[in-house]
């Protein structure tokens, strides 16, 4: 993608890179599109990268993803609907899911409280997007109904190799033989 200067519509939820610490950009501001992998976006604004959730791309003038989840009213959190969000995010160098590419190892509900924890890994223990990552699934996963608090523990054991990749993901990135 070519850079694109876009003036923000509304206040627009972002992430420091590569720290992952939350930062809101006002309405009305000039931001820098360098990069649109993913779903989600790299921009540059005030001197600083940032990552823009696919979700709330309509404040930089781009089409949103649309994560939706129905309540059934039951108020409980629907596992699978807890994976459908882990499997809407993806790695910002390569475009498959973390969920393709192994990298979440457990889902744990708590239903009292209203709390998942995620236990998952990174490609490599040394990658800078670490936070970043944690705060996409922070994010996307609080949206499931009746999520309360996401919890997510970054680890590095055991560590990951290509064979935790789904046999789809290892052929889109030309890793299976």
């Amino acid at each position: 993608m070519q850079q694109t200067m876009v003036v923000t519509q509304r206040e627009c939820p972002a992430r420091r890179v590569p720290q992952g610490e939350p930062v809101t950009i006002p309405s009305g501001e000039f931001i820098n599109i360098t990069q649109d992998l993913g779903g989600n976006y790299t921009v540059t604004w005030q001197g600083n990268m940032l990552r823009i959730d696919g979700t709330d791309a309509d404040a930089i003038g781009c089409e949103p993803e649309t994560l939706e989840f129905s309540d059934d009213g039951s108020g409980q959190i629907q596992d699978d609907q807890v994976w459908q969000a882990l499997d809407s995010i993806f790695d910002p160098e390569i475009p498959v899911s973390l969920v393709s590419l192994g990298l979440i190892y457990n889902v744990d509900i708590d239903q009292s409280a209203g709390r998942v924890d995620i236990r998952m890994t990174l490609t490599a223990p040394g990658c800078g997007m670490g936070p970043v990552l944690v705060g996409d699934v922070e994010y996307r996963v609080a949206k499931v109904p009746n999520v309360s608090d996401v919890v997510v523990d970054l680890v590095f054991d055991p560590p990951w190799s290509k064979e935790m990749m789904s046999e789809e993901a290892q052929l889109e990135t030309g890793m299976f033989f």
